[in-house]
């Protein structure tokens, strides 16, 4: 589906771009992929990666301006939406800020795809957006209604919009690996809660999960990747086993678990091998034969959690992660 076609990823200089880019690269051979971003600096960076390779272009501009957007757009085909404000406390402290990035910016993306004409778009959200107690998460399941409902607006044959869900990305910036990894000689990690779990997907699944979508969406899907979970504490001491364990308690707006479908979700929510999706509750479309295809419904009050969860990560596999992703973990 992808190959000799132009793709636009928003926020493409971020952790998911980085990884996205190299392997879409490889595995379709586009025509084009444009890297769409506010940030100088990392376009700066990130093309000295692709140098000499015609097919990665930059181009600088902010989701919250919808003409820039325009301009980028034009000769699309597809795009991969990875631009939000996600740092859950920078988004409590400014709200305002938040909202105009990951609402209003969804809404300026969803209005120049159909105008342009895009043949479908990708949107990442994240496990915050189930059942949300902080303004990040809240933003985001606002987001997810948004690229859902613009099914609606592009009609039956316009652009095509789904979400992809998944929740702690091991080694990206800013998650726990490259954090612990960070502060270990100090002697003393940082545990939140002891009881505290996550889940564990690594870049290189997200991506495949995007690719999932592209090739099977009719529009209106939000995809959730069957991955492992892990206890926090376990995961410390896999990363620094010489390191005392200190609880400090829980962050303002941080869960005791990740959940990435909520009861609410179980009544339009399909099981698949290696995936579920959460198909929408509008326009009867959670009944749609061409979007469930071969599902099988989950039970009533179905959750999925990181607590809950069948698939559980041992130390070895991380070990075996951390041992082959070293140079990489913190670095994007």
């Amino acid at each position: 589906m992808l190959r000799e076609k132009t793709i636009l990823v928003t926020g493409g200089t971020g952790s998911f771009g980085n990884t996205f880019v190299p392997m879409t690269l490889a595995k379709y051979n586009p025509k084009k992929i444009i890297i769409f971003s506010r940030d100088e600096m990392k376009q700066w960076d990130m093309a000295k990666k692709f140098q000499g390779d015609n097919r990665v272009r930059f181009f600088i501009g902010d989701v919250r301006d919808k003409e820039r957007l325009y301009r980028a757009l034009d000769g699309v085909d597809y795009v991969v939406h990875a631009a939000a404000t996600k740092i859950v406390p920078t988004a409590e402290y400014n709200p305002f800020e938040c909202i105009k990035t990951n609402v209003n910016g969804a809404m300026n993306l969803i209005d120049a795809c159909i105008d342009k004409k895009v043949k479908g778009v990708v949107a990442l959200s994240t496990d915050k957006a189930s059942s949300p107690i902080n303004l990040y998460g809240a933003t985001k399941l606002t987001s997810d209604k948004l690229f859902v409902a613009g099914n609606a607006y592009s009609g039956e044959h316009g652009s095509k919009f789904s979400v992809v869900r998944y929740g702690n990305v091991m080694g990206s910036r800013g998650s726990v690996i490259p954090f612990f990894m960070s502060i270990r000689e100090k002697g003393v990690l940082p545990i939140t809660d002891e009881r505290m779990t996550r889940f564990m997907i690594s870049l290189e699944q997200g991506v495949e999960l995007v690719w999932h979508a592209f090739e099977d969406m009719v529009g209106g899907e939000i995809y959730v990747k069957k991955i492992p979970s892990m206890k926090v504490t376990d995961l410390a001491r896999v990363v620094a086993p010489e390191c005392k364990q200190e609880v400090v308690g829980i962050r303002p707006g941080e869960k005791l678990h990740e959940q990435m479908i909520g009861s609410e979700d179980s009544y339009y929510t399909f099981e698949y091998p290696e995936h579920f999706k959460i198909l929408p509750t509008i326009n009867d479309w959670g009944a749609s034969p061409e979007r469930i295809k071969d599902g099988k419904k989950v039970p009533e009050g179905f959750i999925y959690s990181s607590d809950n969860n069948t698939e559980w990560m041992s130390d070895a596999e991380l070990q075996a992660w951390i041992d082959s992703h070293r140079d990489k973990i913190g670095s994007i």
